[in-house]
């Protein structure tokens, strides 16, 4: 779609994704985008409630610092005290993406929709593209919800979920990088204001625990949303092999991330297995060039990562962060 008067973009879509992302291109060189997402900031908004997901491209190549300023001019307030991932090189606001085996899928999730605060912004852009795969698939969560069996639905939004997580050094993030703090008095301040149980383990561990919303309604359309960390914390997402192993040594509740119904009972892999077929089935993905930067609601659009090989580079920012949550039923 070209841009009437001899605007400075070219708005629409990629072949084969007519509904997201909403795909940004310049209509020559030199075009400032930052200074394009401030003049324009109330129509990308509009564009990501719509549509979940805006792909800004061919701007500039990969580069860390053109992708802060970007994400700045949409969101000023972008998050820097994310635990959860490390930090990409001296910038307080960007982080590497997920650290995990290249031959393998992250799966489909929200980002941070097992705390509570989550960011309503998501950004991401390609520093180096691999050689193959390493897509970010995307997938409408309102659609996820909507097309959900009813009776699945309804279970996921009023039996809730329990996320409980072992921070292990070694396996996963430590307590000490997640929290920001090798105090253990301040971790326990920190969960308490949060609403979230905890126990320190013999070996030096922390095991957290927390209740969260499945479903949720968006804060600004009303909407219902297929919102959480199901399929990436649940241990069918492991292969058979490894989860065999942890579950053994470290039985259910001492795994490194698990999640179950909110009164603690064990979810059915079937059901899981459900509901990512139906996610996989509703996603859309695209090769990363060099120099995209994707622009995400973070509530309306869940994502992943596809297995890759040579060199990738993405980098990551959060911003708007909100603990509004408002049950799909009340």
């Amino acid at each position: 779609m070209r841009r009437p008067g001899g605007e400075p973009v070219d708005i629409g879509f990629l072949p084969k994704s007519p509904t997201t992302p909403v795909l940004i291109t310049p209509t020559g060189p030199g075009i400032d985008l930052p200074g394009w997402l401030r003049a324009n900031r109330e129509e990308l908004e509009a564009r990501l409630l719509r549509h979940g997901a805006v792909l800004l491209r061919g701007f500039h190549g990969g580069s860390v610092e053109k992708f802060e300023q970007a994400a700045s001019a949409i969101c000023g307030t972008l998050f820097p005290e994310y635990g959860d991932l490390p930090r990409e090189g001296e910038s307080a606001r960007v982080y590497k993406s997920t650290p995990y085996p290249e031959d393998l899928s992250i799966l489909f999730h929200n980002e941070s929709s097992h705390l509570p605060r989550w960011p309503m912004r998501q950004f991401f852009s390609c520093v180096v593209a691999p050689q193959s795969g390493g897509q970010t698939p995307i997938v409408d969560c309102r659609t996820v919800i909507a097309r959900m069996r009813p009776e699945l639905a309804e279970l996921f939004a009023t039996k809730k979920l329990r996320y409980v997580r072992n921070f292990i050094d070694g396996v996963d993030v430590s307590w000490s990088r997640f929290f920001g703090t090798d105090d253990p008095a301040e971790v326990e301040r920190k969960c308490a204001a949060e609403g979230t149980s905890f126990e320190w383990t013999p070996d030096g561990g922390l095991r957290t625990s927390r209740q969260a919303e499945a479903v949720l309604r968006h804060p600004t359309t009303g909407e219902a949303v297929f919102f959480n960390q199901l399929a990436l914390h649940h241990p069918s997402s492991l292969d058979p092999e490894t989860r065999s192993s942890l579950l053994e040594i470290c039985g259910d509740q001492g795994m490194p991330r698990n999640v179950f119904w909110g009164d603690g009972t064990v979810i059915d892999d079937a059901l899981v297995d459900e509901v990512r077929d139906l996610m996989d089935r509703e996603s859309v993905a695209f090769s990363w060039q060099e120099g995209d930067v994707l622009v995400i609601d973070n509530m309306l659009v869940a994502h992943s990562r596809s297995p890759f090989t040579g060199p990738r580079k993405i980098v990551v920012a959060l911003g708007d962060m909100t603990g509004e949550a408002v049950p799909a039923v009340s």
